[in-house]
């Protein structure tokens, strides 16, 4: 029997290091990277496949790997796409995933950060495009506006964030409504450039141009 998002989301363990990883990653002040964050990430990941037509399966890989994604934070933020990988191996193991399915898996685990990642395949395409979507003020955890740095600014700055696939034109396209009053855009792109890149690379592997819409203005 294949192994499902549902088998991996009953594994203790990968509960555990997902509730501990966003734990810890609190305390040094980071964004939410919470149930919400993952569950996120795997709906998109798996809604890109299934729009672009590729095989059930794969969406299912990439629901998967959305999930597993930031388990790796449970280890260091450092490389934590890397660690992450290294963590899941044994789990998707021991649930009887095949050799070669968990080998697409932990590929994109850790592939999708901007600092290493590549779109080595389909699901690690998926997977760094529905990851670096996620930018919203409901992902800011620091209460105290006055002491926001850029990070914070910007998520908290994001009223609205969406991930459209037009298989028919061959688009990628990440919608955003940006508060400039909070944050100006060239903020966005100061911190957020070499993530679009990757998008860019991550959408062209599927075959798709990325573009990039903010306040109703295309700028990618």
């Amino acid at each position: 029997m294949l192994v499902t998002l549902e088998d991996v989301k009953r594994h203790t363990v990968v509960d555990s290091f997902i509730r501990k990883g966003n734990e810890f990653l609190g305390v040094m002040g980071y964004t939410e990277h919470s149930y919400r964050h993952i569950n996120l990430v795997s709906n998109i990941a798996k809604d890109i496949l299934e729009k672009l037509n590729y095989p059930k399966r794969e969406a299912e890989l990439a629901a998967i790997a959305g999930y597993m994604h930031d388990m790796g934070n449970v280890v260091s933020r450092n490389d934590h796409g890397i660690s992450g990988a290294q963590i899941g191996y044994p789990i998707l193991l021991e649930l009887g995933m095949p050799p070669d399915e968990i080998a697409i898996v932990i590929s994109a685990i850790a592939n999708h950060e901007e600092q290493y990642g590549q779109p080595v395949n389909s699901v690690a395409a998926a997977l760094i495009i529905a990851d670096k979507s996620d930018v919203h003020r409901a992902r800011v955890r620091n209460t105290d506006f006055a002491t926001f740095d850029i990070h914070d600014r910007v998520n908290y700055a994001v009223e609205r964030a969406f991930v459209a696939v037009d298989e028919e034109r061959r688009t990628v396209t990440m919608d955003l409504s940006i508060d400039i009053n909070i944050c100006p855009v060239m903020e966005y792109f100061e911190i957020f450039m070499t993530r679009m890149m990757l998008c860019r690379r991550a959408a062209n592997f599927l075959k798709c141009n990325f573009e990039l819409i903010v306040n109703e203005s295309r700028l990618l």
